[in-house]
């Protein structure tokens, strides 16, 4: 009889001697970089600003194609640009240092935007939406543009939209670099809470060491090469 493999005994996401380069290769910002990230991991990436933070994240979610080197998520190896969009589109949530709202949408459109191509049906969507605002407490922010919303709360909102297709993987770059320390809390708190009952492996950039202590493991960078690799 064969018997299928564990799937959880797999890493989702896997870098196999990643180099990425800019400035037509005088810039290095990734050096032989090899990692692994299994399936519910909680992973924080720190390093001093320009040590390669941001081009990682963007490597793991196919956004930057490195120079050379292999790539591994979910068990599609080196993905090319179609199926990479697909990926981001149904498995990969991300979240920015700024939320990139749309500035005409409503907080609950913004949310539903992830879903289209995804989702076809429109009240399964806005249905959707409305639990994702009640997870991050903002029921009562659903009609609002970003312009009416406070800092934090646009991050709450891009963390509900980096939720909205139930991801495997969500990438946050630096997600409470804007905000105040209470803000920065209510954002981390969510992504705890994400992480723990999704059950998504959430890898966050960050140079705030009291970021990376709410993590299990911490991934340190510099000159864009892997220096130190932690768990707690």
């Amino acid at each position: 009889m064969n018997v299928l493999p564990d799937v959880l005994a797999f890493p989702l996401l896997s870098l196999a001697g990643v180099t990425k380069t800019f400035c037509g290769g005088r810039v290095t910002a990734l050096r032989d970089v090899t990692l692994e990230f299994a399936r519910g991991e909680y992973v924080a990436i720190m390093g001093p600003s320009g040590c390669g933070k941001s081009t990682l994240l963007h490597v793991l979610c196919g956004i930057e194609v490195p120079d050379s080197g292999v790539v591994t998520f979910d068990g599609c190896t080196s993905p090319r640009h179609t199926e990479w969009i697909r990926l981001r589109a149904r498995h990969i949530g991300l979240v920015f240092q700024a939320g990139h709202l749309l500035p005409t949408l409503t907080a609950a459109q913004n949310i539903e935007v992830p879903m289209f191509g995804v989702i076809g049906n429109r009240l399964e969507r806005e249905r959707r939406a409305v639990r994702l605002l009640a997870r991050v407490a903002l029921t009562d922010r659903a009609s609002h543009r970003p312009s009416a919303l406070s800092g934090g709360q646009q991050q709450r909102v891009a963390l509900a939209r980096s939720l909205a297709n139930s991801p495997l993987l969500v990438l946050a770059d630096e997600p409470t670099g804007n905000l105040d320390s209470a803000s920065a809390r209510d954002v981390l708190d969510l992504l705890d809470a994400c992480r723990s009952d999704s059950g998504a492996t959430v890898i966050v950039a960050t140079h705030d060491a009291a970021v990376a202590a709410r993590t299990a493991r911490t991934v340190m960078l510099l000159d864009g090469a892997v220096v130190d690799d932690r768990r707690v």
